[in-house]
């Protein structure tokens, strides 16, 4: 009898939303390195970056190729065409390539049961994929705090714990994290406003921001938090297990996805 153990389980391969910037005379595709390493280091997965292309990129067959789709946080906001804002601030910035890209990878991926881990900007294009709406300016909006960074702090600082976050009772998040409060950063200027009909609220900001959002009817994982779980991943407890939870349904979908196929 072979008593060879069986080869170690391939690590899932997970997608993560690029931005495109001009900095210079060329344009360039990147995301920040704490969303890389936290798809290595706390969901154990391959990560695969995904350029701003637009309609340039075949988004089922990208996603025929992956397991899981991190979208990122970023400066930029998704143009309010999309969800029909009106006006924009006047120092609003914009990513209209990404948004080419995202909006239409987001709808693909919940149909196609690939799993989905929307962050920060991530939730906000959850909401908008789905037809909901965007507070521009969340920080003039009545009773709301201030959400945004103080950019004269260091990085680390800006990361420091800002508010509570009060996760819906017998909510998927809830269930996952086995508690009814977090603790979380904020480092954003826009919010959910209107939310789209296929998502539920799963979590809610002391002054009634939307912090978190599900697809209702998804296949498989598809959530979105409006904080940063992916800074330092490893030291929060939250943050690690939602991450674990995500790459859990990466691996159920990677296992899919490389099984044997009997005609």
């Amino acid at each position: 009898m072979d008593s060879t153990p069986p080869p170690p389980e391939p690590a899932p391969v997970v997608g993560i939303s690029c931005c495109r910037k001009v900095p210079e005379a060329f344009p360039f595709h990147s995301v920040g390195e704490k969303y890389v390493t936290a798809v290595t280091d706390a969901a154990g997965a391959l990560p695969l970056l995904i350029p701003a292309l637009g309609d340039r990129l075949d988004v089922d067959h990208l996603l025929a190729q992956l397991d899981g789709v991190v979208l990122t946080g970023s400066p930029s906001n998704i143009e309010p065409h999309h969800y029909d804002g009106g006006p924009e601030p006047e120092d609003n910035r914009t990513d209209p390539a990404r948004d080419a890209t995202t909006l239409p990878l987001v709808r693909r991926a919940v149909a196609l049961g690939v799993p989905l881990l929307g962050l920060c900007r991530g939730a906000q294009e959850l909401n908008v994929a789905f037809g909901g709406t965007i507070h521009q300016e969340l920080h003039r909006v009545d009773g709301r705090l201030d959400h945004r960074s103080d950019k004269s702090t260091s990085p680390d600082a800006r990361y420091e714990p800002r508010h509570h976050v009060r996760l819906t009772p017998g909510g998927v998040l809830s269930r996952l994290l086995g508690r009814a409060t977090v603790e979380t950063n904020s480092l954003h200027g826009q919010g959910i406003d209107r939310v789209a009909d296929a998502l539920v609220v799963e979590a809610v900001a002391e002054d009634g921001t939307v912090e978190a959002v599900r697809v209702a009817a998804a296949r498989r994982f598809a959530l979105a938090v409006q904080w940063h779980p992916e800074f330092r991943p490893l030291t929060n407890r939250s943050s690690t297990l939602l991450f674990r939870a995500f790459a859990e349904a990466a691996r159920e979908r990677a296992r899919e996805r490389r099984a044997p196929h009997v005609a």
